[in-house]
């Protein structure tokens, strides 16, 4: 007999939770501590175990999120239409949703179960049917309708979309949005030379510029302790890029950073960018297996540009997955046609998404599809042929 329990935190799991989702640190349980303590203050998080009897056969991350209209799209160049769309969008969304997964990651984070224990339709009902008990349970204790449900962050080969008449049948529709930027490292690239001696002309000029407009900035990782003592100006840099996205849903607390180190030791990773000992610019890793993720990043404005920062970031990156021997580093969206500049792919991805009002939801496949109808960046190809 299949069945489902809720928690709440971290700290009630089954001792055999850690050990189900051992390939996959973000459903791990000192992954979820750490953002637990270091959360945005619009996100609140539910987690799901499914069992058949008494054996954990599947998992599934859930956060309520409170979305906020002036926290969504920011002021950009969009035309009319483009903007018309936002607001109806924002206006849409504006309030509570169910999230399954993790909304401050790209990638699918929220869901896992064993194949050989439980059938993928049985699992995938049994999340669902967790999310209608906890918008109840929310209804219930804050008073509080949820607005919308989202399933986060498929690539299009993932088998969640065998289960596509489910999701028909409950009016829960598939959605595209800007891919997942990875890249995949070269076998053959032993050191970072090995990836240089593989770009072709006008990239290999393009990462020695980079290198030559850093002019005296060196870049030195924060331990523990450098990140709380630098938590401050950390938030600072971080701020100084997420206040100028196009499109955000939180904004991460001041100790993030900090908890992230705490809980995951090693497997966090934070680099800073120095002039003269002062701190101008940094990105996080998160070492996932093979995979090397790339988190979250800042800088300071007066130096993004006329030092390349932000590129030099990139390459920092490349080297450190070769070096350290990953499989794949994963950029994440946003800033597409830089990413693909250093050897990033798309690989396309979508969200299955249902709004609680009926008339709304009938016209929400429409909207998303009108937000990205096209690829409207440039891919590059900076290696040889």
């Amino acid at each position: 007999m299949k069945s489902f329990q809720i928690y709440q935190t971290v700290e009630n799991f089954p001792d055999v939770w850690d050990h189900l989702v051992a390939h996959d640190i973000f459903l791990q349980s000192k992954y979820l501590k750490a953002l637990e303590e270091a959360s945005p203050d619009n996100i609140r998080f539910f987690y799901v175990g499914v069992f058949d009897e008494v054996d954990l056969v599947g998992v599934a991350i859930i956060q309520r999120v409170q979305l906020y209209l002036k926290d969504m799209f920011r002021k950009t160049d969009a035309s009319c239409l483009k903007e018309f769309i936002q607001n109806t969008v924002s206006k849409a969304l504006k309030g509570n949703i169910l999230v399954v997964g993790n909304l401050t990651h790209t990638g699918q984070h929220g869901l896992f179960f064993q194949k050989e224990k439980i059938s993928q339709k049985e699992f995938i009902k049994s999340v669902f049917d967790a999310v209608e008990a906890i918008k109840k349970d929310i209804k219930k204790e804050k008073d509080k309708a949820i607005r919308a449900i989202m399933f986060k962050d498929f690539f299009q080969n993932d088998s969640i979309h065998l289960e596509n008449n489910f999701f028909q049948s409950n009016k829960v529709y598939k959605v595209s949005v800007q891919p997942n930027m990875i890249m995949p490292i070269n076998p053959d690239w032993l050191k970072y030379d090995d990836y240089i001696n593989s770009l072709n002309k006008k990239y290999k000029k393009r990462f020695k510029t980079a290198r030559i407009n850093l002019n005296g900035i060196r870049c030195s990782e924060l331990d523990l302790e450098a990140i709380k003592a630098r938590a401050n100006r950390l938030h600072e840099l971080y701020l100084n890029v997420s206040n100028h996205a196009k499109f955000n849903t939180f904004i991460l607390p001041e100790n993030h950073f900090y908890s992230l180190k705490l809980q995951l030791k090693d497997n966090f990773r934070v680099f800073g960018y120095y002039l003269n000992d002062g701190l101008i610019g940094f990105f996080t890793l998160i070492l996932n297996g093979k995979h090397l993720e790339t988190y979250f990043l800042g800088y300071d404005e007066a130096h993004q540009y006329k030092n390349q920062l932000y590129l030099n970031m990139l390459y920092d990156m490349v080297i450190y997955g070769i070096e350290n021997k990953f499989k794949t580093i994963v950029y994440a969206r946003t800033a597409m046609e830089i990413k693909s500049s250093v050897g990033a792919k798309p690989e396309a991805m979508v969200i299955y998404l249902k709004h609680t009002n009926n008339l709304i939801n009938a016209l929400l496949e429409q909207v998303f599809g009108l937000m990205n109808p096209k690829q409207d960046w440039k891919e590059r190809h900076p290696f040889v042929k």
